[in-house]
Formats: structure tokens, C-alpha cells, sequence
């Protein structure tokens, strides 16, 4: 016989008493046998569609009503930005898409108004007030009397 063997089972003058988890596993392989597999496997093919970008240009029209306000434009294009940001939220793409659209013709608008009429009035501030206060400090100084 051979002494080198290890015995599965071992008394109460043994090394080691085997753990509780191995002797659960060798009783749930004896009772439960090999897996069997009585369904055939199917497959379900879950479609996301990759979230589609609108932008609503909220940052653009914020700026627009604070700084170019030209008639409101500003204002009305962060409503519109809004309006697209909700109908994003909502799932509804095509309304996102028109309102985002809307808002930015009302942007391009404000902009382009907005900055005709800061250079106009750089403009109409060099041409024709400066003359106008240089003149007037002329006319003060040769008169001999001063500030």
C-alpha cells in the first residue's frame, strides 16, 4: 500500500478536516451532474442610435442679450436657444433643429447690428464730437480765459 496518498476524509486524529466550501462543491457536482442545456441560446440585438449634436447656441445668444441687445434680437434668440435646449431634452430633434436655426439667424442678426452700431458710434465720436469739444476748448484758451 501506499502511504503517500492523501485521504479525502480525515478522523478527528487527522492534519487538516476538509473546509466546509469543497465538500459543498463535490456535493453539488455529485447531485447536480454536468450542465445541460435544454433551450437553444438566442441573442437580443439592442439598437442605440449615438445621440444626435444640435446645438442650441445659448452661450452665443446670452452674450448677444447682454452686450448686443440691438431691438430685443439678443433676448429673443436666448428664447429661441431655450426653446431648442427643452425640444432637445424632449427627444424631438426636428423642433430642436428649427428652433437652433431660428436662434441663430436672430444671433447673426444682433451681431452684425450690434457691431455696426458700436462702430458707428466710434465713428460719430471721433468725426464729429472731438472737432466739436477741440473746438470748443480752442475758442476758450484764445479768448484768454481760462478754467
Amino acid at each position: 500500500m501506499n502511504h503517500n496518498s492523501q485521504r479525502f476524509f480525515t478522523g478527528p486524529h487527522g492534519e487538516v478536516p476538509p473546509s466546509y466550501d469543497m465538500v459543498k462543491e463535490e456535493h453539488e457536482v455529485a447531485v447536480l451532474g454536468a450542465p445541460q442545456i435544454s433551450a437553444p441560446v438566442t441573442a437580443t440585438v439592442v439598437n442605440i442610435q449615438p445621440e444626435t449634436v444640435v446645438p442650441d447656441h445659448i452661450v452665443w445668444s446670452l452674450f448677444n442679450t447682454l452686450f448686443f441687445n440691438v431691438c430685443c434680437l439678443g433676448f429673443v434668440a436666448f428664447a429661441y436657444s431655450v426653446k431648442s435646449r427643452d425640444r432637445k431634452m424632449a427627444g424631438d430633434v426636428i423642433g430642436a433643429r428649427s428652433y437652433a436655426s431660428t436662434a441663430k439667424c436672430l444671433n447673426i442678426w444682433a451681431l452684425v447690428l450690434g457691431l455696426l452700431g458700436t462702430i458707428g458710434f466710434i465713428v460719430l465720436l471721433v468725426l464729429v464730437v472731438m472737432p466739436v469739444v477741440y473746438h470748443a476748448i480752442a475758442q476758450a484758451m484764445q479768448g484768454g480765459r481760462g478754467y
